[in-house]
């Protein structure tokens, strides 16, 4: 009993020259691969159509692409939301103290070596 391989064929679509050869260890599928003069174009695993043929030639442009951040909201913002702050604003946060021993003289807060 033999294996009906496929040979390999040649044939045209529309100015394209389709080369249809047999995959490697595969009784029956074939490797469609597109020519456009002497430019190998592509390779596709299906009947290529002329549109496919096209698409090898000439494949859309594709959109740079955009950094996606989980934290970004676009978007309006609520009704009455305080504008974002400046980094002088932010900065400016960290210099005011918080509270300590001085304004609350009856409260008692342990130091380090004290929690020891």
């Amino acid at each position: 009993m033999s294996l009906g391989r496929v040979e390999t064929k040649r044939f045209t679509i529309g100015k394209y020259i389709v080369v249809a050869q047999p995959i490697p260890h595969s009784a029956h599928m074939l490797r469609y691969t597109v020519y456009l003069g002497k430019q190998r174009l592509g390779a596709l695993a299906s009947m290529p159509s002329e549109a496919d043929c096209r698409y090898l030639e000439k494949p859309p442009v594709v959109p740079p692409l955009k950094i996606f951040y989980v934290t970004s909201r676009p978007g309006r913002p609520k009704k009455g939301s305080k504008p974002p702050a400046t980094p002088e604003q932010k900065n400016a946060g960290y210099a005011q103290p918080g509270l300590s021993h001085n304004d609350l003289p009856d409260l008692h807060i342990p130091r380090a070596a004290e929690d020891r």
